[in-house]
């Protein structure tokens, strides 16, 4: 980080006419993050639905049914919804790309949509509905996961609301979107998309033989090996 911190300071320097140049762009990183193997299976969400109250409950949801980043989850309202001829979809320009993403509305989403009362228009707010900021939707999730006991991935870390997203792209096979499609909302590569959803199926073991069967035919149609 200091040194993300220091290249941004150098680079302002040069557009400033400070210095002429400077030789830190191509400092190693030390940390590289990756969690693309954590995610939620249903029996976490359920043990955590039994502990935490329900509008907690519904930012846990709009992560596993959306996929969005935090950031963008916390900005969902009403008017992001539209009719379609297969049902409802959720249209969204996310923060970090500016891209606009097309989200079917599962079962799941649709439930929380239409659970949210008529003066409420943003998704998710606080108990108190005032609207909730990354940082404390983030918080609330890492809160009631220790008070549900929600166990740690194989490696010790401790699921976040930032691990939805492979239990997003399952619920997005599910609802019978290609690996391209699922990729491409994500802005994932498929090979990577696939993946995701492979661990999904093997920790999941009440979903598995399903997740696992429309995987395999989701691969063969986009020619994965």
């Amino acid at each position: 980080m200091a040194g993300t911190h220091v290249v941004k300071l150098l680079n302002w320097a040069v557009g400033e006419g400070r210095i002429k140049e400077h030789h830190c762009h191509r400092l190693k990183k030390l940390y590289v993050s990756n969690r693309s193997e954590i995610v939620w299976t249903s029996a976490d969400i359920e043990a955590f639905n039994k502990a935490a109250p329900d509008w907690v409950q519904r930012i846990l949801l709009l992560g596993c049914e959306t996929g969005l980043r935090v950031a963008d989850l916390v900005q969902v309202r009403k008017k992001h919804f539209e009719d379609t001829k297969a049902g409802k979809r959720l249209r969204f320009k996310t923060g970090k790309r500016g891209r606009t993403a097309y989200i079917p509305a599962t079962t799941g989403l649709k439930e929380l949509l239409d659970a949210t009362p008529e003066s409420q228009q943003t998704l998710l707010v606080s108990q108190l509905g005032r609207p909730l900021s990354a940082r404390w939707a983030s918080n609330q999730i890492t809160k009631w996961r220790r008070e549900a006991n929600v166990p740690p991935w194989d490696d010790g870390r401790e699921k976040t609301l930032a691990d939805t997203r492979g239990t997003a792209a399952t619920r997005l096979l599910n609802a019978d979107l290609s690996l391209r499609q699922i990729a491409t909302l994500m802005g994932w590569s498929v090979r990577y998309a696939s993946q995701v959803i492979e661990i999904y199926a093997r920790v999941s073991p009440d979903e598995s033989d399903e997740v696992s069967r429309k995987l395999e035919s989701a691969k063969q149609k986009e020619n994965l090996r």
